[in-house]
């Protein structure tokens, strides 16, 4: 923990850091109220030992302050007047503990216990508040009950790895799932009730990166004004995960290579070593041991992280779980644009199953999005999905083929293609039932169609449409 401890007593000052060191944790110190709520203006502390009496200040004034700049901040008062009325006063006003001095080592510890527990209390509070940003985003939610065996055999070794503390990477294409995937195993391993920290690697320079990663003190580099606390140690006790790793720069692999093997690092700046406790777990779309070949990936570093590896299948690799992510897309969002979907039709549901889907499972997911959106009927057809779905002729505008000519379609009348060998009837039903699915009135559905809107209601009349 970064311990701020506030005394004019200079020699009870360094003694306490003294034992706060000794504990293996970080600490600075401050004389006087003045420099205490300036040094918490700029740095970050996990808590506060605050004396009682601060020559001309006063510890129960300050604390007030304290908490109005930092108001999640605990702050444990010490002092040599710990009568019952002082302590009570402290713990009224906002304080988290109260120690009487001098303090013993023992004592020490049991109220950084009580921090800890707070400490995780308050990410546990972080991460709930997080789900609900994301349930209010109406994310849908990730689907684990696969029917693909490749996919079945990557959860199962998953959940084995999740009970111990191995690295594991996750291998894939961009859009497979390899993220939900380091969550899913996250939340079933031993620390699920620690932090899951995200670090995506090609999304900053490498001296952003690195700061981000392991942090900086202050003065590092240009705009450095204050000390920083990386990512490293925000994952303390839970699991870090680097996705896209096969991007790493080389600069900043050997200070995660030491990381892996000697759970040390150092701040951008600084020479003081701290220790990490952190699950790693990484993910990329590329292939390490080419990455490696090339001279852009230490071998050593490769070896360290592959210790469990799995491939997430491609979505074209798993027609099983096509279909039910499909429905399970369409549920969602059907659900929060207020629409009454039924399904997809025949037709629609062969064009989703022979597309590459070249952008796996988040390609999928923005398609059926794009599609509830602009669907004109209660069923998902065909027409309404994008051209590139419907391949090359519906991309040009024809109508496209389905499997076989003359069984039934989105709206019950047969499906059927310009030349297949069906009658000019079929093929005008087909014709007329799309275009009023894709349109919003008669009005319109008449004018693409060329006839006036009596005629069009003779037809639908016929068709039994009305």
């Amino acid at each position: 923990m970064n311990f701020l401890v506030i005394d004019d007593d200079r020699i009870f000052r360094e003694a306490t850091a003294m034992l706060i060191e000794d504990e293996g944790h970080h600490v600075e110190s401050s004389a006087s109220a003045e420099s205490a709520l300036a040094q918490l203006r700029e740095d970050e502390f996990d808590a506060v030992l605050l004396d009682l009496n601060l020559g001309r200040d006063n510890g129960l004034t300050l604390l007030p302050a304290i908490l109005k700049l930092r108001p999640e901040l605990p702050v444990v008062m010490f002092s040599a007047e710990g009568t019952i009325k002082i302590v009570v006063r402290a713990l009224q006003l906002g304080a988290a503990d109260f120690l009487e001095k001098p303090f013993t080592r023992e004592q020490f510890h049991a109220v950084v216990a009580r921090l800890q527990r707070l400490s995780q209390m308050g990410r546990k509070i972080e991460r709930l508040e997080e789900e609900v940003k994301e349930s209010m985003a109406q994310n849908p939610e990730p689907l684990f009950d696969f029917r693909t065996p490749a996919m079945t055999e990557v959860m199962a070794v998953l959940h084995r790895a999740a009970a111990t503390s191995a690295s594991v990477l996750i291998l894939g294409e961009s859009g497979t799932g390899k993220s939900v995937a380091a969550r899913a195993l996250h939340e079933q391993s031993l620390v699920a009730g620690k932090p899951f920290i995200t670090v995506s690697c090609p999304s900053l320079s490498r001296e952003l990166l690195e700061s981000q990663l392991f942090g900086h003190v202050r003065g590092a580099f240009t705009g450095a004004m204050k000390d920083h606390w990386g990512k490293v140690k925000a994952a303390s006790g839970g699991t870090l995960f680097l996705d896209e790793i096969g991007d790493l720069p080389l600069e900043i692999q050997a200070k995660l290579l030491r990381l892996l093997q000697e759970r040390e690092y150092e701040r951008v700046g600084e020479t003081a070593t701290h220790r990490a406790e952190v699950r790693v777990v990484a993910a990329t779309n590329r292939s390490l041991r080419q990455r490696v070949a090339e001279g852009a990936f230490r071998e050593d570093l490769f070896y360290r992280l592959n210790v469990i590896a799995v491939t997430m299948p491609p979505l074209r690799e798993r027609p099983e779980d096509l279909g039910r992510f499909a429905d399970h897309y369409l549920r969602h969002f059907a659900q929060q644009c207020g629409r009454k979907l039924a399904g997809f039709t025949d037709e629609a549901a062969l064009c989703l199953r022979r597309y590459a889907w070249p952008g796996n499972l988040r390609e999928l997911r923005n398609v059926i999005e794009r599609t509830v959106i602009m669907a004109a009927g209660d069923r998902i057809a065909a027409a309404d999905l994008p051209a590139e779905l419907r391949g090359p002729s519906a991309a040009s505008g024809a109508i496209p083929a389905a499997a076989h000519p003359g069984t039934a379609g989105a709206t019950g009348g047969p499906v059927a293609e310009a030349g297949a060998l069906i009658t000019i009837d079929e093929l005008e039903e087909t014709h007329i039932r799309r275009v009023l699915a894709r349109t919003r009135s008669l009005v319109e559905a008449a004018d693409v169609l060329g006839i006036d809107q009596a005629t069009l209601y003779r037809k639908r009349k016929k068709l039994g449409l009305d």
